[in-house]
């Protein structure tokens, strides 16, 4: 999937069918959407949102500010993780429109495959709210949650009743037929993985990033790796349950860093050099 911010507008009568995918950054071209609205009905679909950095998310709450202003409902679907995470860290993000359905990530340890599955906000019931059932295609054991429940469905408290439900599912069957498992795979390697390695330009908000742990690599050693933008906020996983993190950093505990090579060497030499002293000193009485 391509990383450059794509848009299409399609309209059906009085609503009108926005299709948004790639990256909301300081280079999207959502002001020349607002003309291309109209009628009653916006439904915008944002199953293919890769990344929003804070400038996309600057520029989407205007944008979505102006629609509304000419008396438009919005309704978003097929929200991506990354489209969850901001709806539950930034306000008014949607502004006063609602979710009608979302994505929510999956993973499995034995396959290493991630998996997002499309949900509908009206299934999810009252709260305390859980993840749905998830099989794996490869092996079909029930794969983790890839996310903590209590923040990435913490946006459901302040939903409300869609208008037109009927209208507007007919809408969706038109321009963006789904299968009936209504689900996505998307590979750990390349640009559309969910994968943590890529995690800073996939499902992670736009925070400020956290000082970097680095470890030096050694001879029969693991490369050396460097981690940032990790932290513990709503939407996002915690880098100390490894939840949101690739198989080989969950669980992993603290990472040491090595001192190097000659400071070693030198404190080595002024040990023997104290005990040549010493020696030297007991000989001599």
């Amino acid at each position: 999937m391509s990383q450059k911010f794509q848009a299409s507008v399609h309209h059906r009568d009085d609503l009108s069918f926005v299709k948004l995918a790639g990256v909301i950054d300081e280079d999207n071209e959502l002001t020349e959407l607002t003309d291309k609205i109209h009628g009653s009905t916006v439904v915008i679909d944002l199953g293919e949102v890769d990344r929003i950095n804070s400038c996309g998310v600057r520029d989407w709450v205007n944008w979505l500010g102006r629609v509304e202003a000419k008396n438009v409902d919005v309704v978003l679907v097929e929200c991506s993780p990354a489209i969850v995470a901001q709806i539950n860290l930034v306000n008014n993000f949607t502004g006063s429109g609602v979710v009608k359905s979302f994505y929510v990530p999956y993973f499995c340890p034995e396959c290493d495959e991630e998996k997002v599955l499309l949900c509908e906000t009206g299934d999810m019931g009252p709260p305390p709210h859980e993840p749905p059932i998830c099989r794996c295609d490869e092996c079909d054991l029930v794969m983790d949650f890839d996310d903590m429940p209590d923040s990435y469905f913490a946006f459901l408290a302040n939903q409300r009743r869609i208008v037109k439900p009927e209208r507007i599912q007919s809408l969706l069957d038109e321009f963006n037929p789904g299968d009936d498992e209504k689900s996505k795979i998307r590979s750990r390697v390349g640009s559309g993985s969910l994968s943590g390695a890529n995690l800073s330009s996939q499902s992670l908000p736009t925070v400020p990033s956290l000082p970097s742990i680095s470890r030096t690599s050694t001879p029969g050693s693991r490369p050396s790796t460097s981690f940032s933008h990790i932290g513990s906020t709503p939407g996002m996983a915690s880098s100390s349950s490894g939840i949101g993190l690739p198989p080989e950093m969950r669980g992993g505990g603290a990472v040491m860093v090595r001192s190097s090579g000659p400071l070693v060497f030198a404190l080595v030499a002024v040990l023997l050099v104290a005990i040549a002293a010493l020696a030297v000193l007991l000989l001599s009485n």
